[in-house]
């Protein structure tokens, strides 16, 4: 394990030189506080080792653990990120004011926690943070049994748990949260991730990918900033040096990219670090001993609107003199709930819902404006002047807003999705149009934001231009006309040539389907409508069968996709295009992308992504899975991706898409083991009805079958019973999970898994109640004791068409 033992040297950094607070009031317990007395009347230093035992209280927060050289302690911060909710427990710079002392790793990545919380080392060698109040473990570092004999905040930053012999057992490096101090390595898969704010986790990363490729990105599908590599590198960590370089290394030990903060070399003792901030931006900092400041060396978008979703939804990114600010689309989105204006924090209002516009709606042009779908992304690019450009979003019903680029492309972005955002600046040329209610009410007269220049559509965008040759230009006239004569010839003696190329070209793209995907963002293509001709192309003749009606093709950029077939589809082609498309809409990370279609009189096919790490049934009862010992956590999580697939289909989408068949073969892991719930959407295509009771909706059946796949989950069985409750009841009281740090979660787990299977259906839950308890933000009440669990339905006859893969 890397780290910095005791044995290693210290960093020479004189405690005078940054004015390091020393804090010597700790507390003890038992006999580590004859130790504690010790250490300390032994040393004119602060106390930076301290032994089984130690402990500080949220009640005291002013009981810190400072490092040797006094520049890092370590305790409760209050005021995080200017958010009085709460504390978060970590380190910090020790440089005694409250701007100098900035965070540089916090327990469980910024958990916040109640002053009635206590961060000991117990006796059996782990660290752990506990609320007082129910006993709950909010975070722990696993290192019970280990060893452990004493705990050590270094003097680079580094909190270590050591052996009997020095050796370190655990180490805060490891486990970076938002920030890389001098020393600390960043390798693949770990990431840095943007602190959250206001109880909302950030959708901000910085990661190193798998071929060596620094990444910037959103919600891990959007990448908006790169350290660009042309070709795949042998990485193997990145890491901020003492001098000021953010250095990334290969397995050979050579720098293949760099970044210099502007300090760079200036002195070795100055202090330095690398964050990932809020608002998605990666910086250097150096530390500026006179004027007792934190400066910026160095960042990785230099333009904040460059960050993607920089001022969050309904908003626009502008720069004044100050530097990026934020502003709304149109009036009915800003937030006069708040009376404040658009901001990282606060964001807008979502705009009004076109379909409940009773006065129609008018088209708004935003000027040297960009927008673009935030999420789910339903853009898609046509060639459109500007004037076509505003015309077709005003007539289509499914446009939201359109972007005309104006930079000679003759580009028009159509915008399918309520979900915008958007940027502008003087040296911008697109020009943007927004589809607004009109209101029955006068014009506001509140002030005009200068930097948004608003107007109604109310007459022609432009005329056609004019070219006015006078006898001064007679000799350039001639001679153009002379070179256009000589081209023409050129032209017409290589047309043969060129029309014989043009008919191979024409041939090959329609034998290649997706050849446009190929060359577009993969995150962003649009549904693709094939022949069955195509599709037994893509699928090589339909060879590598995975399932009765499932086959697994490969795409011109050998990525894989799946084909399934539909058999007895009732549906007009005109319907089933428009549930098509409905579902291609969708773009969630824990759902399964339906990539295109195929609809012809004997052939109904649909193509999804390939997932690699087969179903959830598969995955659960595996022999050699149950051989091992049960992953709570792992099946938590998993939990929580179906809840959140489930949420966002019933309540997130523009209409509600119910699944119609939710069970664990629908259920998909891919190679990082995130849930890919498949088979969404389809029960109104198929001939058979799914057979439900008519007392409860789709949606309802589907809150049913959940509850009933997180008993199978949990139990670890598919026959759950007529009666779970009692099985339930011994998960919770088993008393190995009790002590654990997951049984509160299984405990919420079975519970809201319980009012998922009543009868009647109102007693039921929403997916967004589910979610909110699996993440243990939203409590829940234990269910009746005689729960009446009714027999499972009869589901819908799928003739075994479910998308499975091979792991």
């Amino acid at each position: 394990m890397h780290g910095y033992g005791r044995n290693q040297p210290k960093t020479k950094i004189p405690i005078k030189h940054f004015k390091g607070m020393c804090f010597r009031d700790l507390c003890f317990d038992g006999s580590g506080s004859i130790l504690a007395v010790i250490l300390v009347l032994g040393s004119m230093h602060c106390v930076f080792s301290v032994p089984l035992g130690f402990e500080i209280s949220g009640y005291d927060r002013a009981r810190n653990w400072v490092s040797e050289n006094g520049v890092f302690g370590f305790g409760f911060i209050d005021d995080y990120l200017g958010n009085d909710d709460g504390f978060v427990v970590g380190i910090w710079y020790n440089l005694g004011g409250k701007g100098a002392n900035v965070p540089v790793w916090t327990v469980g990545g910024g958990a916040r926690v109640s002053d009635n919380s206590t961060f000991m080392f117990s006796m059996d060698g782990k660290l752990v943070l506990i609320d007082n109040l129910n006993g709950v473990v909010h975070w722990s570092s696993n290192t019970s049994d280990l060893g452990v004999q004493n705990a050590t905040l270094m003097n680079n930053g580094n909190l270590v748990l050591e052996g009997n012999n020095g050796e370190v057992v655990w180490e805060s490096f490891n486990s970076p949260t938002n920030t890389l101090l001098p020393g600390q390595s960043l390798h693949f898969p770990q990431s840095l991730r943007a602190p959250s704010t206001h109880s909302v986790s950030s959708y901000y990363s910085f990661v190193i990918r798998r071929f060596g490729e620094l990444a910037l990105v959103w919600e891990d599908n959007v990448t908006y900033w790169s350290s660009h590599f042309t070709f795949p590198v042998d990485a193997k960590e990145v890491r901020l040096e003492a001098d000021g370089v953010l250095r990334l290394v290969d397995t050979a030990g050579a720098t293949v990219w760099s970044k210099s903060s502007e300090d760079f070399r200036e002195s070795s003792e100055v202090l330095r670090h690398v964050r990932i901030d809020p608002d998605g931006n990666l910086r250097m900092y150096y530390w500026d001993a006179d004027l007792h400041l934190w400066n910026v060396g160095w960042q990785a978008v230099e333009n904040q609107c460059n960050v993607f979703a920089s001022c969050g939804l309904y908003s626009i990114c502008g720069y004044e003199s100050t530097g990026a600010v934020c502003d709304c689309l149109s009036s009915d989105s800003s937030n006069k709930e708040t009376g404040l204006p658009a901001s990282r924090s606060h964001g807008c209002k979502k705009m009004v819902d076109l379909g409940n516009c009773k006065m129609g709606f008018s088209m708004t042009v935003l000027k040297k404006t960009v927008l673009y779908g935030l999420y789910p992304p339903h853009d898609f690019d046509i060639m459109l002047n500007q004037e076509a450009c505003k015309d077709y979003c005003s007539n289509s019903t499914s446009c939201i807003a359109s972007t005309s680029k104006n930079d000679g492309s003759g580009l028009c972005t159509i915008k399918r999705s309520s979900f915008i955002s958007g940027y502008q600046g003087a040296s911008v040329s697109a020009i943007s149009f927004l589809k607004v209610c009109l209101a029955p009410q006068a014009v506001s007269t509140g002030k005009a934001n200068p930097d948004v220049n608003v107007s109604l559509v109310s007459s022609s965008l432009g005329h056609p231009l004019s070219y006015v040759y006078s006898w001064k230009n007679f000799v350039v006239a001639v001679a153009l006309i002379v070179l256009l004569t000589v081209f023409a010839f050129l032209i017409l003696e290589l047309s043969v040539f060129w029309f014989v190329h043009w008919r191979r070209k024409v041939k090959n793209q329609r034998r290649i389907p997706f050849a446009k995907d190929t060359q577009m963002n993969p995150h962003y293509s649009a549904l693709i409508r094939l022949s069955f001709e195509e599709v037994n192309e893509l699928m090589d003749n339909f060879r590598d069968q995975l399932g009765p009606t499932v086959f697994k093709g490969l795409r011109p950029n050998k990525t894989s996709v799946i084909a399934k077939a539909l058999s007895t589809v009732v549906a007009s082609e005109r319907e089933f295009r428009m549930v098509v498309s409905t579902l291609g809409g969708t773009h969630h990370k824990n759902l399964v992308r339906l990539k295109g279609f195929c609809f012809e009189p004997k052939h109904k096919i649909l193509l999804y992504d390939y997932i690699s790490n087969g179903s959830l049934e598969n995955w659960l009862f595996n022999p050699k899975q149950k051989e091992n010992s049960v992953n709570w956590q792992q099946k938590l999580d998993i939990a929580l991706g179906i809840a959140r697939a489930l949420a966002y289909l019933h309540s997130e989408c523009q209409q509600c898409i119910a699944h119609g068949n939710l069970k664990l073969n629908n259920v998909l892991l891919d190679e990082n083991f995130t849930v890919k719930v498949t088979d969404f959407g389809l029960q109104c295509l198929i001939e058979k009805e799914t057979a439900s009771s008519c007392s409860e909706s789709s949606p309802e059946r589907d809150i049913y079958m959940f509850g009933k796949m997180l008993l199978q989950i949990l139990l670890g069985k598919r026959d759950i019973g007529d009666d779970p409750h009692r099985s339930v009841e011994a998960i919770n009281q088993d008393q190995k999970l009790q002590i654990s740090c997951m049984w509160d979660g299984i405990e919420r787990a079975s519970r809201i898994a319980l009012w998922c299977v009543q009868d009647p259906p109102f007693l039921r839950p929403s997916f967004k109640e589910v979610v909110k308890v699996l993440e243990g933000t939203l409590s829940v009440d234990r269910p009746p004791p005689d729960t009446a669990f009714r027999k499972a339905v009869q589901s819908v006859e799928e003739d075994n068409t479910e998308i499975q893969v091979v792991s």
